[in-house]
């Protein structure tokens, strides 16, 4: 489980999206007492907000213009100062797409946007190493 003492400060997860809506979602679903959400608006910029901020996760969607998550997710690992921070693609595709894409861009995995109910909760088992790309099917 994870915990935040009096003296640590909040989990500090980052959501990408183009669709203000889903962001806002995200924000009201996932932000509690454990958990920061800061957001972004599309691929553009965040590697450096990623670099200043050190989120512990970072939930991308995929289907972005411009710069898919798929590709944001590729230029996060290719930067020594972003490369250690966890990607979890966070998308409306398919899962067996979601899979393939899970895997050529060795991200910890995926949450499926119409997953509301469960969205804090496998954030929670991302940040705890519970789930890993394939092996995090629906619980």
């Amino acid at each position: 489980m994870v915990e935040v003492s009096a003296t640590r400060s909040k989990k500090k997860i980052m959501v990408i999206d183009d669709d203000e809506i889903h962001l806002e979602i995200a924000k009201e679903l996932i932000e509690d007492d454990v958990f920061e959400v800061i957001t972004h608006h599309n691929g553009f910029g965040v590697l450096d907000r990623v670099r200043s901020l050190q989120p512990d996760l970072v939930l991308i969607d995929i289907n972005m213009p411009g710069l898919p998550g798929d590709r944001l997710a590729l230029l996060l690992h290719a930067n020594d100062d972003t490369r250690h921070v966890p990607i979890v693609f966070y998308s409306s595709n398919d899962e067996n797409s979601l899979r393939e894409i899970v895997s050529s861009c060795d991200v910890q995995g995926y949450i499926c946007k119409g997953d509301l109910v469960n969205l804090r909760k496998r954030v929670r088992q991302y940040l705890e190493g519970q789930l890993r790309g394939a092996e995090m099917r629906m619980q």
